[in-house]
């Protein structure tokens, strides 16, 4: 009786133990399986760069319009950014930009860079600037950005030469205040790209200028 019943405890034993390891097995499995899994998640993940778009902005433009991103200058050491479509028009790498309103001129239809020029508004003559703003042709994209300072020598004609292009803040423009704006020759209504910081004192992230001001979007072509 003794031998019969140390029999069905082994066996016993002998099955639970078998039962347990084929689970613990099935799950080994299925742990497993779920890390491989993960790893070639990860793998793809890490070999899929996310998708860069023009200029670096945040995300595509539809079809028929112009990326743009652009960033006024940082006090009176670092230059304004204008691009477009990819392509950096102005910047204090490429050495075309300076002290005042620097402006880049963009084709409505093509998205092509026409012209590129800054006005110094501190030490400078504002009627070349008015010139230049009065020769501006239709369909013209239009952007402009503050370096330094770009108000002080701005009279009322240069400011509603630039509020017909679409801008709202201009008329505000004042002592080294940063701004960016970009509008259009022939435009009908507001832009609504515009981006304006005062220079004050108590909030100026600079000791004598705001923080810089950035700015992206997409710029509808011109239709004919």
């Amino acid at each position: 009786i003794g031998a019969a019943k140390l029999v069905v405890v082994v066996a016993i034993f002998l099955l639970t133990f078998y039962v347990i390891s084929q689970v613990f097995e099935i799950k080994m499995d299925a742990n497993l399986g779920h890390i491989f899994a993960r790893s070639a998640l990860d793998a793809a993940a890490h070999s899929t760069k996310p998708p860069r778009y023009k200029c670096g902005i945040s995300k595509a433009c539809p079809e028929k319009h112009f990326a743009f991103k652009m960033a006024s200058g940082a006090a009176n050491v670092v230059g304004p950014k204008i691009c477009v479509e990819d392509n950096v028009l102005m910047s204090g790498v490429k050495n075309n930009v300076g002290r005042g309103i620097n402006v880049a001129l963009v084709n409505g239809k093509t998205g092509e860079a026409l012209d590129t020029k800054f006005f110094d508004m501190w030490g400078g003559d504002v009627a070349p600037f008015i010139e230049f703003l009065k020769s501006i042709q239709d369909g013209t994209i239009v952007l402009m950005g503050t370096y330094d300072d770009g108000a002080t020598k701005l009279n009322d004609e240069a400011r509603k030469l630039i509020a017909e292009l679409g801008s709202t803040s201009i008329t505000n423009l004042g002592f080294r205040d940063n701004w960016v704006f970009c509008g259009g020759k022939g435009i009908k209504t507001k832009s609504p790209f515009e981006q304006h910081i005062k220079n004050n004192k108590d909030t100026n992230k600079y000791e004598g200028w705001p923080e810089v001001v950035e700015m992206e979007g997409c710029i509808p072509q011109k239709q004919d």
